[in-house]
C-alpha cells in the first residue's frame, strides 16, 4: 500500500493535508508546523518516504485505543524517522492532539490553517485507513511539502536504493 501525504498549507501551528492512497484520496491530515529547530511535540515531521508498520507494544495509547474501539489492535508507526520516535497516525482534532504524529479526518474547517482550524470526523477517517492498512501487505508513506509557505530546510528523504 503507497499513501502519499501532500502538505498544502501550513501556519506557525499546524500543517494541514491530503492523504491518496495510490492516485484516490483517503482523507485530510493535520500536523504540528514546521520549525528549524525541533521542539518536542510541537514539530511536524520532515518530508520524505517512510516505511509504517505495527507497533507491536501495550502502551498506555494502546490500551486506551483498545478499550474504545473493538477493531482496534496495534498503532502504525512511522519508521526511521530523524530525530523522532514514535510517530503514528492516529485520530485527532486540532493541533493540541498531534504530538508530531499524523491525525486524519475526513472534513476540515476551512482548507486554509488558522489558529481554530480543526479536522472533523476523525474517528471514521482513520477507522477506514486502519483497516486498509491492516489488510496491506507492506505500508509506505511518502511525504511532499506543496504549500507555497514551505520553508522546509530539512533534506528530502528518498527510498532506499536497491
Amino acid at each position: 500500500m503507497h499513501l502519499t501525504l501532500y502538505r498544502f498549507s501550513e501556519s506557525p501551528e499546524s500543517t494541514i493535508g491530503l492523504l491518496y492512497e495510490g492516485k484516490y484520496f483517503n482523507c485530510f491530515t493535520l500536523e504540528d508546523q514546521y520549525q528549524k529547530v525541533k521542539v518536542e511535540g510541537e514539530t511536524r515531521i520532515p518530508e520524505g518516504l517512510y516505511k509504517v508498520k505495527e507497533r507491536r507494544v501495550l502502551s498506555g495509547l494502546t490500551k486506551k485505543y483498545r478499550a474504545k474501539y473493538a477493531w482496534f489492535k496495534w498503532h502504525f508507526e512511522l519508521q526511521d524517522v530523524p530525530g523522532f520516535k514514535y510517530v503514528y497516525i492516529h485520530i485527532g482534532n486540532d493541533d493540541d492532539h498531534t504530538d508530531g504524529c499524523i491525525i486524519v479526518g475526513n472534513s476540515l474547517k476551512s482548507n486554509k490553517v488558522d489558529d481554530v482550524n480543526n479536522l472533523g470526523a476523525s474517528t471514521p477517517a482513520f477507522k477506514r485507513l486502519y483497516k486498509r492498512m491492516k489488510d496491506a501487505f507492506t505500508v509506505e508513506i511518502n511525504i511532499i511539502n506543496i504549500s507555497k509557505d514551505a520553508e522546509s530546510a530539512w533534506p528530502r528523504r528518498t527510498a532506499p536504493s536497491r
